[in-house]
């Protein structure tokens, strides 16, 4: 399986040439997609499973509208978004993945980390944030840790995102241009434009040590965001084929009496 992630890392470049989703459709599609997401919510309540996905890949990928996508219909009680800022100088001093174990799932939870500890492998690295030495030792220790995690029962996806350079380049534009985007656009991020060869060879030695059988990586197409969402969700949901879980009934008699209409006594009165 590790040839076909390279393959597919290979072969993402130009695949967004093609004809683009429409919204329409990506949101007909999406509806579908949702209903089963929330049938793998209770299969996991029901089971009392934790499922913890990795979503990384390059600036502008599309991370955040993909991890949306998947929990703007869940509990948010069940489901939760991890996006962890810059160590503190406290959390420098520590063993690099204990800042993440603390925000691994419970049962029946579901948890998206929009990057993960594979920051060390990838911006920490290229950026220069990290020794070399701490790279290499990194992805020397993270198969170890992942299959700790795995044989205790967790269930865990990694997903990377793949994004041409042009695609990039436009995406970097509106977010410039567009005031309410222009938060997602920091120093760091247009640093990354001039290093985009090499974030590829550190994706591709990231690969090579952390593509293992009990956690394998799968890389979406995200060049068309929105095909990329669907395809992610698909694989996500097809990760737990057997989740049917019979639906409780609830019951909704009648009110008993003519709706009550709210009344203040006091000087508050809504606005």
């Amino acid at each position: 399986m590790g040839k076909d992630a390279k393959k597919k890392s290979g072969s993402a470049g130009g695949s967004g040439s093609g004809r683009r989703l429409g919204k329409s459709e990506y949101l007909e599609k999406l509806s579908e997609l949702e209903l089963e997401l929330n049938e793998l919510a209770r299969w996991l309540q029901h089971t009392g499973k934790r499922l913890l996905v990795l979503i990384e890949g390059r600036d502008t990928a599309g991370k955040g509208g993909v991890i949306n996508a998947i929990s703007s219909t869940l509990n948010p009680r069940q489901c939760r978004t991890v996006a962890l800022a810059k160590p503190s100088e406290r959390e420098r001093t520590q063993w690099y993945f204990q800042r993440y174990v603390e925000h691994l799932p419970a049962a029946g939870e579901i948890v998206l980390f929009d990057r993960s500890w594979y920051n060390r492998a990838g911006v920490e690295r290229v950026m220069g944030f990290c020794t070399e030495a701490e790279a290499k030792a990194f992805l020397e220790q993270v198969p170890v840790f992942e299959r700790l995690l795995v044989d205790d029962g967790l269930m865990l996806l990694k997903y990377w995102l793949t994004v041409d350079q042009a695609q990039q380049e436009e995406r970097f534009a509106e977010r410039l241009a567009d005031p309410l985007k222009r938060w997602k656009l920091s120093p760091i991020d247009l640093k990354s434009r001039e290093k985009y060869a090499d974030y590829t060879a550190a994706r591709e030695k990231m690969l090579a040590a952390t593509h293992t059988k009990r956690a394998p990586w799968t890389l979406v197409d995200f060049n068309d965001q929105r095909a990329g969402r669907l395809k992610l969700i698909r694989h996500l949901l097809d990760s737990v084929p057997d989740r049917a879980v019979p639906e409780t009934p609830v019951e909704f008699p009648p009110l008993g009496h003519a709706p009550l209409v709210e009344r203040y006594k006091a000087k508050p009165r809504p606005i």
